[in-house]
Order: structure tokens, then sequence, then C-alpha cells
């Protein structure tokens, strides 16, 4: 059994949709990040950065914070989503390197700056505006002639699409263009039973 420490965030959904998809058994621990529940002392132990998600495999005494190291500890261990050759687990880890370091932040800023700031800065939402087009062009180009963004389904979709499903309406609009090889993506992985079922994880 798998303990998932979560909240209704893209992040927490990679593993939810992970865990769905690896068919591994587990119990959902809300963290209410409106509440500050994440400095809780009891889940500083287990995520040390204050963060969602995280989990504790009871069956290896191991928990894991950071969702790209939850992602890959999971894939390792069912030896799912996760290419055997050594080229293969690269491009995975590029994919999931790019969302962690590039569309998942530039997301998070603007939805912060567009949503949630007091002041609406128009440079800043601007420039988050156009940095976020520019990733979803990025995507695009992957996805020309591929069906996953890693060519094989892999854990790479799992964290990219909880940030790009949200958000492609708005940023295409914005930027006056359609994705359309990221929407034909979008659509396949919104067939995917798992991916239903762990896009409503946790149902708060």
């Amino acid at each position: 059994m798998i303990d998932l420490f979560t909240w209704t965030t893209p992040n927490g959904r990679k593993i939810s949709i992970a865990l769905e998809e690896m068919e591994l058994p587990y119990d959902v621990h809300l963290v209410d990040l409106k509440n500050d529940e994440q400095f809780a002392e009891s889940f500083l132990k287990i995520s040390p950065n204050n963060k969602i998600p995280a989990i504790y495999d009871h069956s290896t005494g191991t928990s894991v914070f950071e969702s790209a190291a939850i992602l890959i500890y999971l894939a390792e261990k069912t030896g799912q989503f996760l290419p055997a050759s050594a080229l293969g687990r690269i491009r995975v880890f590029e994919w999931l390197s790019w969302q962690m370091g590039g569309l998942g932040p530039m997301l998070g800023q603007l939805n912060h700056f567009v949503n949630l700031a007091d002041e609406k800065i128009p440079y800043a939402m601007r420039r988050y505006f156009d940095e976020a087009a520019r990733l979803f062009g990025v995507l695009d180009r992957q996805l020309q002639d591929k069906a996953f963004v890693a060519a094989e389904y892999s854990i790479a979709d799992m964290a990219i699409y909880p940030w790009s499903q949200p958000a492609i309406a708005r940023v295409s609009k914005q930027a006056g263009q359609r994705f359309e090889n990221v929407e034909r993506w979008h659509a396949a992985m919104a067939e995917r039973g798992a991916v239903q079922i762990g896009m409503e994880v946790p149902n708060a």
C-alpha cells in the first residue's frame, strides 16, 4: 500500500494518474494548502520541502518527495512507463525535466500573476503568457510525428498533461494560435480511464 499526500494541483494529479495507470493500491491523504497543512511537523518528515505531492510506500518503508522523483520511483518499482534502453530513458527524462524546469514553473507564474496577484502587472502577465506560448510551441513540434511525448506512453506524459490540459485554451486564445498536435494528444490522454480517474484525485 502507498500513502499519497496530495492536493488539487497539477503536481498532485501527476502521481494519482501514475498510481492508477500502474494499478498500485493507494490511500489518499489530503494536505490542504489553503490552510497551510503542508507546514505541519508530521508532513515535514515525509516532504522536507513542505510541498505536495509526497508518498510513503509501506512495502519498502520508503518516503519520496518531489513529483518527478516519485514518478521515477514508481516506474522503477513496477517496471512500467519507462523504457528499458538507456536512450529511451534519457528521452523520457528530457521531457520530464522540461516539465519540471519549464512548463510547470511558467504556467504556475502565469496563473499567479493573472489570477492571484493583488496587483495586475502587465509586464509580468505578458512575460509569462509569451513564455507559455513558446513552450506550447515546443511541445506541439515534439508531438508532430509522435503519438506521445517521448514516442511511447510514459511518465513524461503523466507529468505534462495535468499542467498543459487546463492551460491550453487560455494560452491559445492569448497567443492567437492553435496547438493542434497538443490538442490531439490531449484528446488521446483524456480517453485513458486511469487519466480520467487520476485527474479527479483528490476530489476535494
